[in-house]
């Protein structure tokens, strides 16, 4: 067997609703089966979600106090009062911020943007930066992707005597901010049709609402928050993302020109993945680091060469930022093992003093993957006596929903399910720490600590083809809650599996038979090469593609894990060094003799050694689910079919050790014994001590083979051996040569030797096969 590294959940869908959308839609079983997946239940969604960019955007005025915005801001506008966007310093507030500015500006009024310090002010509004905003005239202050949390500083812009605007998409709380109007998607009284904008999203229906026209102009900058800031991608998500990466591929912002080119960014085939791998880290590393507003400068840059030296600066920050989150991620990981072990700990929250608050957020979403556990991750001020952290999630533990229970102890924090950020003062992270890990307990099974693949099906190998891949490229952009498609494949044929790249850790296999195949890569899988034998079923999940070579077009799938469901043999006969291909888990090895432990002296004190001695041994020794290491021959076939019938290891690994080689010894015929009978019958004596080396020659046998027929005629009293000088016995009585004891232990070795060391594998494992329990398919996935 081959355990899969996740939990493989493969989501059922209503066939009846497949065969509708295939016949409906004319589409493949696989891209129907993944529209019924989503959700997708009618031929006109259906239609809706395949052909996004004919679908229309949702009124703006459909938004709580959209109409007091657009008025207050056309009265400021008028008036000349100084506006200030208070923006986040990520990259969906960045790119709020940006999309707000070049709207104002757009429309002629006074405006600048404020983003705080990370480090300095830390997350949202605050009171220095409300009071600089007063100090400097400022009339009208506008939050994006921020704000809905910060009660204390929305009371005091009206002591300022600064009218307040709220736009943001985090959670709210119980209560909300004093402010003259608040544009949010999920406030309890809000009736807009789409509840899970991005921030920039919000600000895109601001500046909607305030020119009157859809501003195509601002969608490239709008997908890049949207995808950044990992929001569902359906409904108005995936409108904003699929325009705007449109016009991504087609943009001349020379600020986004000088972005591509330090991401090595092909503009032409621009996707989700660019801009979530590519683009949002450089212009998150800006605010993790330093001052976000390079970020915002580089998005609304006028000309190539003041882009190309923001965006080498923001490039090189990105390095900066990967090295650091390198480098705190292992002290993060020495912190969990010494100190709170995944095991005793349901939730994890570790804290430092030195760790950079601009990437303890990435630092968590690495614990996450590591440890598979609700993870915080804490940067200490002991100055301050403050914490300063960030959480990510896993499914099933809703973060902010937990973290709301420890309000009392939590001045500041907002969030989402999967991940928030939290102020605290350091004496109370213990507190934090012990009610989390109470809540967990309450919530969490220990299934829950397992990752979970979600799979959109199973799929058989013929019926993936070209039509099929490119048929699912509409379903793109993809994102959260509308991710790229994943399949699984169920115990397939394995015709082809091999290392590959210079470190030999990647993993190429052919999937099938002649009739039929898939090749398929697997990234980092190298280390599967050694877990799976020849013959094994495997199952397959990874994400399908076209594979382009030589003007060749092929199917093809990029493995994310797979899995074998039924005991493997692994061939080791005749190969050395068994200390370097030993299973170092879950194992047992078994010896039938005592002399093999001679040959592997580090095995004495092994508590995975088995000496099966007899039969009683053999039955009772349990290798259920065992890797099993068969390290030297039994004595008899009858031994070795006791240990393994009717159980259920997991793995064989057969090695079959031996110190004397009885098939490639001779068997003497029985013309041997005939013609040696015959011999000593003339002579009456003859001295094997001094003379059985000359008559093995003249004879052209062994000089075992000598001694072996002597031993079996003395064994049936054919004969006597006295001090080397045998005598030929004239009043034995008639007996087969079988009755010699010698000669049946002969013959079994021979055969077993035939059986065990020269079978082929196919023979070796059919035999097998005929002994161990075949337990039923056990699947790994629901």
């Amino acid at each position: 067997m081959l355990k899969a590294k996740t939990r493989w959940h493969v989501q059922a869908a209503d066939e009846k609703v497949v065969e509708m959308l295939e016949k409906e839609l004319q589409i493949t079983p696989l891209v129907a089966r993944l529209l019924a997946n989503r959700g997708i239940h009618t031929v006109e969604a259906a239609r809706s979600f395949l052909f996004i960019n004919e679908q229309a955007f949702h009124d703006p005025f459909l938004m709580k106090d959209m109409d007091k915005v657009v008025a207050r801001i056309h009265q400021a506008i008028e008036a000349d009062e100084k506006i200030r966007i208070f923006g986040d310093y990520d990259a969906d507030g960045v790119s709020s911020t940006t999309v707000m500015i070049e709207t104002l500006t757009q429309m002629g009024a006074n405006v600048d943007f404020y983003i705080p310090n990370r480090f300095t002010e830390g997350y949202g509004p605050n009171e220095k930066a409300f009071r600089l905003a007063a100090e400097e005239g400022v009339k009208l202050l506008i939050t994006v992707d921020t704000g809905i949390s910060a009660l204390d500083e929305a009371a005091l812009t009206k002591e300022l005597g600064i009218d307040y605007i709220i736009t943001d998409h985090h959670e709210p709380g119980p209560e909300l901010p004093q402010a003259l109007a608040i544009i949010h998607p999920k406030l309890e009284e809000s009736t807009y049709p789409f509840r899970e904008l991005a921030g920039v999203g919000v600000a895109f229906k601001v500046a909607h609402a305030l020119l009157g026209d859809l501003p195509e102009h601002l969608l490239e900058i709008a997908a890049i928050g949207t995808i950044a800031d990992l929001v569902p991608l359906y409904g108005e998500n995936r409108l904003i993302a699929a325009r705007g990466i449109q016009q991504l591929r087609h943009t001349k912002r020379p600020g986004l020109l000088a972005l591509f080119k330090k991401a090595g960014i092909e503009q032409d085939t621009l996707n989700e993945e660019s801009i979530g791998f590519g683009m949002a880290p450089r212009i998150n590393a800006a605010g993790r680091l330093g001052a976000a507003d390079p970020a915002v400068d580089l998005l609304m840059a006028a000309d190539s060469a003041t882009a190309a030296e923001l965006a080498a600066d923001i490039d090189l920050l990105n390095k900066e930022r990967q090295a650091l989150v390198a480098e705190t991620a292992q002290e993060a990981i020495r912190e969990v093992e010494e100190n709170f072990p995944p095991d005793e700990n349901g939730v994890l929250v570790v804290g430092k003093e030195g760790w950079n608050p601009g990437i303890i957020g990435i630092v968590a979403s690495k614990l996450v993957e590591r440890f598979y556990r609700p993870t915080i991750v804490l940067s200490y001020d002991t100055e301050k006596g403050l914490a300063k952290g960030s959480a990510r999630s896993i499914e099933g533990f809703d973060m902010f929903r937990n973290l709301s229970t420890c309000r009392d102890i939590l001045p500041h924090f907002g969030g989402h399910p999967m991940a928030a950020g939290m102020t605290l003062k350091l004496e109370d992270v213990e507190d934090l720490r012990n009610r989390l890990n109470s809540l967990a307990q309450e919530q969490l099974t220990a299934e829950d600590f397992t990752p979970v693949t979600k799979l959109d099906g199973a799929t058989a190998i013929e019926d993936i083809s070209i039509q099929s891949i490119e048929e699912m490229s509409q379903l793109a952009p993809f994102g959260m809650n509308n991710p790229k498609p994943k399949i699984l494949i169920e115990s397939a044929g394995l015709s082809g599996i091999r290392k590959i790249g210079t470190n030999q850790n990647h993993l190429k296999v052919q999937l099938g038979d002649s009739s039929v195949s898939l090749d398929g890569v697997g990234f980092g899988l190298g280390y599967l090469y050694e877990e799976i034998s020849p013959l094994s079923k495997v199952s397959v999940i990874g994400e399908l593609a076209i594979n382009e070579w030589n003007n060749i077009r092929k199917p093809q799938i990029f493995l994310n894990d797979m899995s074998v469901d039924s005991w493997q043999l692994f061939d080791y006969r005749g190969i050395d060094r068994f200390e370097k291909w030993m299973p170092q888990t879950n194992h047992k090895v078994i010896i039938f003799s005592e002399e093999t432990i001679k040959h592997f002296p580090f095995l004495e004190e092994n508590d995975a050694l088995v000496h099966i001695k007899n039969e009683e041994d053999a039955q009772n020794v349990n290798i259920d689910g065992c890797h099993v290491v068969l390290l030297d021959i039994p004595p008899s076939k009858g031994l070795l079919e006791h240990t393994l019938r009717d159980k259920q290891p997991a793995r064989i690994y057969a090695h079959f050790h031996h110190e004397q080689d009885h098939f490639f010894s001779t068997m003497p015929t029985r013309e041997h014994f005939k013609w040696f009978y015959a011999f000593l019958a003339k002579r009456e004596s003859f001295d094997l001590t001094k003379n059985g080396d000359e008559l093995a020659k003249y004879r052209g046998w062994s000089r075992d083979t000598i001694n072996f027929i002597s031993q079996v005629f003395s064994e049936l009293d054919f004969v006597t051996i006295n001090n080397g000088l045998i005598s030929l016995n004239k009043q034995a009585n008639k007996q087969d040569l079988s009755d010699a004891p010698s000669y049946q232990r002969k013959q079994e070795q021979y055969e077993l030797e035939k059986e065990l060391l020269y079978s082929s594998y196919q023979q070796l494992f059919d035999w097998f096969n005929t002994l161990v329990a075949l337990e039923e398919e056990t699947k790994q996935w629901t």
